[in-house]
């Protein structure tokens, strides 16, 4: 077993899972592939075919796979719309008939600068070490609807873009591909908070105003603190959902 936030034991199966659904998210098995026997994937994963059989039955509950007579597991590129896929994708504002949004992501800056000692100690790293630090906004038909202040340490993200338009969309897709660092749990608190100036221009609120706020910590596959992130949405039209499986 590995480790969650908080040093908290992950179930070997959990682990299995993840990965077989980061490859499908990534597409290295698109909708259609049908997945090795139970007895070929345990040897490939290392694991026991109980194990495999639990990820695998996780999986199938959860849409992303199908049993097919005579065929066997297939990947039916279908999930919860808030379930592990559209979380990597970002969908967690929905509309307010519950319908999926899609959202497009323009970063707004992209600097560096020192960690403080509370960020410091969140990351695990020495104070003043250098942070990635990017401010992003989303907006869904063109709307603005949320905007997101994210923090990472530089020095686990080689080579990550510093020009505004070179920024991944999916951010955690990018650190799975580029830097091998999957994020495996999520810890997030939410509050509402009178919106700032800041808020109320990017967002197009009126003064006074209300914002949700969404405090993220992103844990990596090890269970270190690999993101941290502040999310300011305005729910006038549209509602937080947040359902990880």
């Amino acid at each position: 077993m590995g480790a969650g936030p908080g040093g908290l034991p992950v179930p070997l199966y959990e682990h299995v899972k993840r990965q077989i659904a980061e490859a499908i998210l990534i597409g290295d098995m698109p909708p259609g592939t049908v997945l090795p026997g139970e007895v070929a994937l345990a040897n490939q994963y290392g694991v026991a075919v109980g194990t495999i059989r639990r990820a695998l039955a996780d999986l199938t509950a959860g849409g992303m796979l199908m049993r097919r007579r005579k065929t066997g597991t297939v990947v039916t590129g279908r999930a919860s719309q808030n379930g592990l896929q559209f979380f990597f994708q970002y969908f967690r504002l929905l509309g307010a008939d519950g319908s999926l949004l899609h959202s497009d992501a323009e970063v707004l800056s992209v600097a560096t600068r020192s960690a403080d000692r509370a960020e410091a100690a969140l990351f695990a790293v020495a104070d003043g070490e250098p942070l990635l630090h990017l401010h992003r906004i989303r907006r869904v038909a063109g709307a603005p609807v949320l905007h997101s202040r994210i923090s990472l340490v530089a020095s686990r993200v080689p080579g990550f873009p510093r020009e505004t338009k070179k920024v991944p969309a999916l951010i955690y897709r990018h650190l799975l591909e580029a830097h091998g660092i999957r994020i495996a749990a999520v810890r997030e608190k939410v509050t509402a908070e009178v919106a700032t100036k800041e808020d109320r221009k990017l967002l197009g609120l009126p003064a006074p105003g209300a914002v949700l706020v969404i405090d993220e910590e992103a844990y990596d596959q090890t269970g270190a603190l690999a993101i941290l992130s502040q999310h300011r949405a305005t729910t006038a039209h549209h509602y937080y959902s947040n359902e990880i499986r």
